[in-house]
């Protein structure tokens, strides 16, 4: 119906998009025009942990924007959506990330990180990880440890340096020249790697002896995907500065830095306004966050994830299949090649069962379902995908 036009008039990010004409979308489903149901591995990246049209979501959206939506730039008005949501936010957090700014997405929120690690220390270095992830802006595309991805847009911002994830050798480069060290608690794009031997202790300590800033990126596996409500609970270790998004507001578009209330006040002067944002905090969205956390921290969905995470490994077994990685419902099965991937993913669209690629790992399939997906649906889909792999020759690559 629309696809002509959104290939006309559409910006688009890649030559072959899967061109989906989506007419709705519920709980683990997203409905074509023609009425199919495709079930969804994927939650929009990790963004729908509540599925599609939770009710409890819709009911806060549609009660605020009754009353009001946007009023004024962030920071100046008093908007009760927002300051519930930062509220509760901070009741579930260390005592030293206590402050939070809203913004407008993960790679703003990042970007609003490196600003105040640099205000703070008075440093300009920043240390990331090779095959990092970010954001696509400027700063946090300085920040992606992945060359050809990034090339064709420098000059990008200076004194950006880079070691090893889970290489415990490479923390000797973090110096007192370094103002943050910005790693993403689970590597996404690079094919869901977890932290290995301690290594964000030893990030940690490092980053203390060194007067350093340790920055955790947690915009994909934030808001309970990995079991915790956040990541780097599961690693003994507190970051100074926690960057989030994508779950943040069960769809909507939402970011934000968090930090200690002394270190974020410095964004209030010298100069002020050091940080601003026009649709931060809005409240339709703060409400969206407020209810999709108040549904987390209120249910046993996050403790399900573990429970759903073993069912998926139990049933994503299959000679094409060399590892499931990943934590709670941020998974990746790794097929034998890139080909294999490929195939997979194309397949398993065509038969109404949604996986997605990662940025860097080419033989991977993302498997990233809402939150509230049904220990059924798991099963539905798992015994789809092994058929598509029962069925594969490297003759029917798409």
């Amino acid at each position: 119906m629309y696809k002509d036009d959104f290939f006309t008039y559409q910006a688009q990010t890649t030559p072959h998009p899967l061109g989906l004409e989506v007419s709705h979308a519920k709980g683990s489903y997203i409905y074509d025009q023609e009425g199919k149901a495709h079930l969804d591995f994927v939650a929009g990246v990790s963004a729908c942990g509540l599925g599609h049209g939770h009710p409890r979501v819709i009911g806060a959206i549609k009660e605020q924007v009754d009353k009001y939506m946007h009023v004024m730039v962030y920071g100046e008005y008093v908007q009760r959506p927002a300051v519930e949501f930062t509220k509760l936010l901070a009741a579930h957090l260390p005592k030293t990330l206590e402050t939070t700014y809203l913004v407008n997405s993960g790679t703003e929120a990042m970007e609003g990180a490196i600003k105040l690690a640099r205000r703070h220390t008075g440093r300009s270095q920043i240390i990331a990880a090779n095959h990092a992830y970010h954001g696509n802006t400027m700063g946090s595309l300085s920040l992606m440890g992945y060359e050809e991805r990034k090339s064709a847009f420098r000059p990008l911002i200076p004194d950006v340096r880079f070691i090893n994830f889970n290489v415990e050798e490479d923390l000797a480069k973090i110096t007192e020249k370094t103002a943050a060290v910005v790693l993403e608690t689970i590597q996404g794009g690079a094919g869901f790697i977890l932290p290995e031997n301690g290594y964000m202790e030893k990030v940690r300590k490092r980053c203390d002896e060194m007067g350093a800033l340790l920055i955790f990126d947690e915009i994909q596996p934030g808001f309970g995907r990995t079991g915790k409500l956040f990541a780097f609970e599961h690693f003994n270790c507190v970051p100074d500065i926690l960057v989030i998004g994508k779950g943040m507001a069960s769809g909507l578009p939402a970011g934000a830095f968090v930090a200690s209330k002394e270190m974020m006040a410095q964004l209030q002067h010298s100069p002020k306004l050091g940080h601003i944002t026009t649709f931060g905090g809005n409240p339709v969205i703060a409400a969206a966050s407020l209810a999709t956390l108040q549904e987390l921290t209120e249910t046993d969905l996050i403790p399900q994830t573990l429970e759903k995470e073993k069912l998926f490994r139990k049933l994503l077994v299959h000679p094409l299949i060399t590892e499931v990685r990943g934590k709670g419902l941020m998974l990746a099965a790794m097929l034998e090649t890139k080909e294999v991937a490929d195939y997979l993913i194309l397949e398993a669209a065509k038969r109404g069962l949604i996986l997605f690629w990662l940025l860097f790992e080419g033989r991977a399939a993302r498997i990233s379902p809402p939150l509230t997906i049904s220990m059924k649906e798991i099963e539905v889909g798992c015994d789809l995908i092994i058929t598509i792999l029962n069925e594969y020759k490297p003759d029917t690559v798409n």
